[in-house]
C-alpha cells in the first residue's frame, strides 16, 4: 500500500475540507503559522460604531478585518459577549446594521461581509488588493462616487490598495482594527507540499524553515504567491479563486 500525500496546512481548515482530502489519500496537518487578534481600545469601537449609523464607502481586504468590525458592532464594549443580531432589526435598527457601500476582496471574504451586512451592501469585489482599488477608481471616475473611503485593515496591511486610491486623490481612512502576530515553529516533517493562505504565514514560515525542492507549494492567491517566491523556487500552484475550499480542490487535483 502506498504512503498517503501528507500536505502541511499554515491554518486552520474546516473538517469538511480535511475529510475531503483524506477520502482522495491526502492527508493535511494543521499547524499555524500567525495568530489575529482584534484591537480592542474603546476609542476604535466608538469611533466604529459611529460611523455605522452613517452611509460611506467601506473597503475589506480580509475575513479578519470584517469579523473584527462585526464584533465591534455586535457588542458595546471590548470583551463583552457579542451575540446580538447584526442584521435588520437588530441593534442598529430597522434598516440593518450599516447604510455601507461595501467593496471587498475575494469570494470567502465577499460571503463573510455578506452574512454580516447582507449581500446586497457589496457593490464590488475582485480578486486582488490592486484590482479592487481599479474597480474602486472606475466606480468613482465613472459614477460620480463619493472620493472618500473608510479602508478597514490590519497592522500588517499591504499598500497597494491605499496608494492606488491616494494618488488618484481618493481620502483613504485606514482604521487598523486587527493585528497579525507570527507563530514561528520548527517543522521536521519533510511535506509533500505546504498551502499558505497569506503574505504573513509565508514570513512567519520561512524565517524558521526551508522546504525539500520536491515539496510544491500552494498559494490562496497572487499577492501570497509573490510573497513566496521571494523565499522559494519550488514548484508554485495558485488558487483559481480566493477561498480555502477552491486551494484545496487545486491540492487535491494536483494529487
Amino acid at each position: 500500500m502506498s504512503e498517503p500525500i501528507r500536505i502541511l496546512s499554515t491554518r486552520p481548515l474546516e473538517d469538511q475540507l480535511c475529510l475531503r482530502a483524506k477520502e482522495a489519500g491526502i492527508v493535511l496537518d494543521i499547524l499555524p503559522f500567525i495568530e489575529t487578534r482584534r484591537v480592542t481600545h474603546e476609542g476604535l469601537g466608538d469611533h466604529i460604531r459611529a460611523l455605522a449609523l452613517k452611509p460611506l464607502l467601506a473597503v475589506f481586504t480580509s475575513m479578519n478585518a470584517v469579523s473584527a468590525v462585526a464584533d465591534w458592532l455586535r457588542s458595546p464594549h471590548a470583551g463583552e459577549d457579542r451575540g446580538q443580531d447584526l442584521r435588520p432589526g437588530g441593534p442598529f435598527g430597522e434598516t440593518g446594521i450599516a447604510p455601507w457601500d461595501i467593496y471587498s476582496i475575494g469570494a470567502a471574504t465577499a460571503k463573510l461581509v455578506g452574512t454580516y451586512f447582507g449581500k446586497e451592501r457589496i457593490v464590488g469585489t475582485a480578486e486582488s488588493a490592486s484590482a479592487l482599488a481599479d474597480r474602486i477608481l472606475a466606480d468613482t471616475i465613472g459614477k460620480g462616487q463619493s472620493k472618500e473611503v473608510f479602508f478597514f485593515c490590519g497592522d500588517l496591511r499591504r499598500d497597494e490598495l491605499p496608494e492606488k486610491l491616494r494618488q488618484a486623490s481618493i481620502k483613504v481612512n485606514e482604521l487598523t482594527v486587527y493585528e497579525t502576530l507570527p507563530v514561528h515553529r520548527l517543522v521536521d516533517i519533510d511535506y509533500d507540499g505546504i498551502v499558505f493562505f497569506s503574505p504573513s504565514a509565508v514570513h512567519s514560515f520561512f524565517a524558521t524553515n526551508t522546504v525539500r525542492a520536491a515539496t510544491v507549494i500552494f498559494a490562496i492567491g497572487q499577492t501570497t504567491a509573490e510573497t513566496i517566491r521571494g523565499y522559494s523556487p519550488n514548484e508554485l500552484v495558485i488558487s483559481k479563486t480566493a477561498d480555502k475550499e477552491s486551494l484545496i480542490r487545486q491540492v487535491i487535483d494536483h494529487y
